[in-house]
């Protein structure tokens, strides 16, 4: 059993993770960062979540570059292929559920 205080999570880098569970070949990571990621697709699904800070998702569909604010609270769905870049606005704390190994 774990109990995690996300709000207290902070990683010595941008992106640095907390490894909390891998569950049939699908882990689930705590990050932190104060940086954009990069361009990337996932090797699978994704499923991003901020539980803490504000995160501004560029995402291209269709060849089209959009951007979504997402709150604390919200989460970002990645299908198969969704070309992504996460940007938070100052400290972030994202929990990530995605295949183990993908980006």
């Amino acid at each position: 059993m774990k109990i995690i205080r996300s709000k207290e999570f902070t990683a010595n880098r941008p992106w640095g993770a907390l490894d909390i569970a891998t569950m049939n070949g699908i882990t689930v990571r705590l990050h932190w960062t104060d940086q954009p990621y990069k361009w990337h697709v996932n090797d699978g699904q994704e499923v991003f979540a901020v539980l803490d800070g504000r995160v501004e998702m560029h995402y291209r569909d269709n060849g089209d570059e959009l951007r979504a604010v997402l709150e604390t609270g919200d989460v970002f769905y990645a299908s198969v292929g969704t070309e992504h870049v996460a940007h938070p606005i100052g400290q972030a704390r994202i929990l990530v559920v995605e295949a183990e190994g993908s980006l």
